[in-house]
């Protein structure tokens, strides 16, 4: 636990080292202007998806067939060189050949979270999944804070610092990472199986959860609009610059680290999982209305500890799926899972971008509505939310 606790907080720490200067390596890339350079952004984090939707199946079935370690450390491994190869893109090209790998070998989502059932009892994974959000939210503490500062001393430096920590990790999972899959829990590599189609097809098998990978793929969709817009957002809406962005992603990873890695296991052995995600869906729909309707910049911090709240739903929702899966399929799961996840940001990038541009750019400053992402957003939850209700009255 501690060794995958560690793994995703350097792992969080290096994508959020690059947040506050990616869109500005987006606009220097592609030759335009940072406003003009919205839907690059939005085709680019799209790629990162394909290649998460295409990799989180086979990534999740080698786990099943040769274990975790050897799958997770050939991820770290990978996504050191992603970095090195974006600190020297010198083209919007080699940038998007850049967040391929990065897709590619971040689909080691998956791994993690099958070594975490692994470990894991039905009483405690909850908990377990929580700490997975809240290594997250450790790794934008300290990720965004670096870039923002590293930022001042050149745009592409933090992606040079985040190759290092990924290569830092690799080689202490070398030496640390103990391997959690017993031989007799493993099954057969099938490329039937292991692909986008195959997951989907695997999806069908657990009818009982139909309605929950509907929540999820509401859930992530609506997550995007954070993800993909907020530097736009603030740096166009505000003024703020890559150490203003840097600094209230760090708040928020602090809010979000509090509550998942703190509060999670205790709402859900308090109040259960099922109403603990209805809070967390709830606190969803408030906080983006709230942010889509901010109008100073004040008022995106004090929505920060509310919009950590919404981490409740994720881990609890996927600890409901897990209790529901037998022991070894949870890397299946957790493959077909994750493309479900990668198809919302596959669709969410370009959606919540293109949203943005149209209600932004070419009009007046007056007319404009920065928050249509976020508006679009809470709709998304309470479809996600609707979905959740059926499949608790149907009991899963």
């Amino acid at each position: 636990m501690l060794f995958i606790f560690i793994t995703i907080v350097i792992d969080a720490t290096g994508l959020g080292i690059i947040f506050p200067t990616l869109p500005d390596l987006i606009a220097e890339t592609s030759n335009v202007q940072l406003g003009e350079s919205k839907m690059y952004a939005g085709y680019i984090a799209m790629v990162y998806a394909v290649m998460q939707f295409i990799f989180a199946p086979i990534i999740g079935g080698l786990s099943d067939r040769f274990g975790r370690r050897p799958v997770l450390l050939m991820s770290l491994f990978g996504l050191a060189i992603d970095y090195m190869i974006m600190f020297y893109a010198p083209s919007l090209f080699w940038l998007v050949i850049g967040r391929c790998i990065s897709g590619m070998f971040g689909a080691s989502y998956s791994t993690a979270t099958a070594y975490i059932a692994d470990i894991s009892t039905k009483e405690n994974r909850t908990k377990n999944f929580g700490m997975v959000g809240a290594a997250f939210g450790v790794g934008f503490i300290i990720g965004p804070a670096i870039g923002g500062v590293l930022g001042d001393f050149g745009i592409r430096i933090p992606f040079l610092f985040a190759a290092g920590l990924s290569f830092v990790n690799f080689i202490y999972g070398v030496f640390v990472l103990k391997e959690t899959l017993a031989p007799e829990n493993r099954r057969a590599f099938s490329w039937k199986r292991s692909n986008p189609v195959g997951a989907f097809i695997q999806i069908v098998k657990y009818k009982e959860l139909a309605n929950m990978f509907v929540v999820i793929f509401m859930y992530y969709l609506a997550g995007t609009a954070i993800q993909i817009t907020w530097v736009y957002l603030t740096k166009e809406r505000f003024a703020w610059d890559e150490f203003d962005v840097g600094i209230s992603l760090t708040i928020i990873g602090v809010c979000v680290a509090v509550v998942q890695g703190a509060l999670t296991g205790i709402f859900a052995s308090k109040w259960g999982d099922v109403k603990t995600a209805y809070m967390g869906l709830v606190m969803f729909v408030l906080a983006v209305l709230g942010i889509g309707f901010a109008n100073q910049g004040w008022m995106l911090y004090a929505l920060m500890l509310p919009y950590a709240f919404t981490g409740l739903a994720g881990p609890t929702i996927q600890a409901i799926m897990s209790k529901n899966t037998k022991d070894s399929e949870q890397g299946e799961l957790q493959g077909s899972i994750t493309s479900i996840i990668s198809l919302a940001e596959i669709v969410g990038p370009v959606f919540m971008m293109a949203l943005m541009t149209w209600t932004t750019v070419g009009i007046p400053e007056s007319e404009r509505v920065y928050g249509s992402p976020y508006f679009a957003a809470a709709v998304f939850v309470l479809i996600g939310a609707f979905f959740f209700h059926r499949a608790m009255r149907n009991r899963i």
